[in-house]
């Protein structure tokens, strides 16, 4: 075989295994908010399926047929986005943030910034997929508190307002009737909840929107592609 001829095949190969890896890539990433939201919900005795769901709600979109989360999922003031890396969108934060724009939703359960920001010692925290599960999941079982059942919780999680909270829940409880079966995930019960116990506050907003918000969540029609 000629060295033209090597250099074709290495070629050919290389872009076969770019393809192939991509839906692997693209599984993993996607089983990233997955993880996260059973960690948190075993570390806040939260039913694993409604952390599971609530972040398909917020940034799932349709691979290979099924409806997953994306981790690098941003909302900025209504405008959302899908970004395949974690670098691309942080930048896109990061370049709106310096124009002022503060209302923006970020990570696998859209954490509201303008809302919530205080929270997190970060931005960058923000993203993490860990903490922003963390957030949501003790935001969750606090309004669990206060309302007596998860499903009033999941609505009072995107609004305060009963007709937005009830599109919301409807939608909700869709994509929780559909879930796929867990798949086997490591679980650390050995964090401390560093989010929680570093002087952070919960925000006090109520929910993840203004009471008055009527927009949907980020990506949250189960039939998006």
């Amino acid at each position: 075989m000629s060295p033209k001829q090597i250099r074709i095949w290495l070629g050919l190969g290389a872009l076969l295994g770019a393809i192939c890896a991509a839906p692997i890539q693209a599984t993993a990433r996607g089983n990233t908010c997955d993880e996260a939201a059973i960690q948190a919900a075993h570390e806040l005795n939260i039913p694993t399926n409604i952390m599971r769901a609530l972040t398909r709600l917020e940034t799932g979109r349709r691979i290979d047929g099924a409806l997953q989360p994306w981790p690098w999922t941003v909302n900025m003031e209504g405008d959302g986005h899908w970004f395949d890396t974690e670098d691309a969108a942080r930048s896109y934060v990061f370049k709106h943030f310096k124009l002022g724009k503060r209302s923006f939703d970020v990570g696998c359960f859209q954490i509201n910034y303008r809302w919530h920001g205080q929270a997190f010692r970060s931005v960058d925290e923000m993203f993490d997929p860990a903490a922003n599960a963390r957030y949501a999941g003790q935001f969750l079982q606090s309004l669990y508190e206060e309302k007596g059942n998860w499903e009033a919780a999941v609505g009072a999680y995107h609004s305060r307002t009963p007709k937005y909270a009830n599109r919301y829940l409807a939608k909700y409880q869709t994509i929780h009737a559909n879930l796929p079966p867990v798949r086997a995930a490591k679980i650390d019960r050995a964090n401390g909840f560093p989010l929680l116990t570093s002087g952070a506050q919960m925000g006090g907003n109520g929910s993840l929107m203004p009471n008055t918000a009527g927009a949907a969540p980020l990506f949250a029609m189960a039939g998006r592609e």
